[in-house]
């Protein structure tokens, strides 16, 4: 019986001393997918405490990934979505469910206003920082996708600054812009 409790104790601290450094992470990935600060951190809870339950099996070279996938499998879940897809921007205008500000939108604003793929990648790669490799172990596609993902994101936050810039006065109310591209070698 003791020997079960320290073998506990243990893994339990092994997991603690692996997860609480991804835990900012984790909460910033959280809240592009469920875009309220209450709902990303009751997705963290959940997404740890099931982590905690599956350290034991974890043989991967790397936390952090594992995780995410797991967070992501979280909030697909209480947002009762298949995978890939989100809520259109006007159900979460704002990233904490207050109307947007009139004026030049945040990136925040411009991240939940992507697809879910689109979004999910941008901000694991250039919010969390993780690695394309990292990226496709997360998402579950290959890296090629992450790639052509990250480079169709940028170009519609790209195009989205520029219409930002050039017609601020001739955005909607509440701020929303339509992210469109317009790219010669589309098929």
């Amino acid at each position: 019986m003791m020997r079960n409790a320290e073998a506990g104790n243990k893994t339990a601290q092994q997991f603690r001393d692996a997860a609480l450094p991804c835990l900012d992470d984790a909460y910033a990935f959280a809240q592009v997918l469920m875009r309220t600060p209450a709902d990303a951190e009751q997705a963290v809870q959940e997404c740890y405490q099931r982590a905690l339950r599956q350290f034991d099996g974890f043989r991967g070279p790397a936390v952090r990934p594992w995780l995410l996938a797991i967070l992501k499998a979280v909030c697909q879940e209480k947002l009762g979505e298949k995978p890939g897809r989100r809520g259109t921007p006007a159900d979460a205008a704002g990233t904490n469910g207050t109307p947007a500000p009139r004026g030049t939108p945040t990136i925040q604003q411009l991240i939940d206003e992507l697809p879910a793929p689109l979004g999910e990648v941008i901000a694991l790669r250039e919010v969390i920082d993780l690695s394309y490799k990292e990226i496709a172990e997360v998402t579950g596609v290959p890296v090629t996708t992450v790639m052509s993902r990250l480079a169709e994101a940028r170009a519609r936050l790209l195009a989205a600054r520029r219409a930002a810039k050039a017609a601020p006065e001739a955005r909607p109310a509440g701020g929303a812009s339509k992210l469109t591209v317009y790219r010669a070698n589309a098929c």
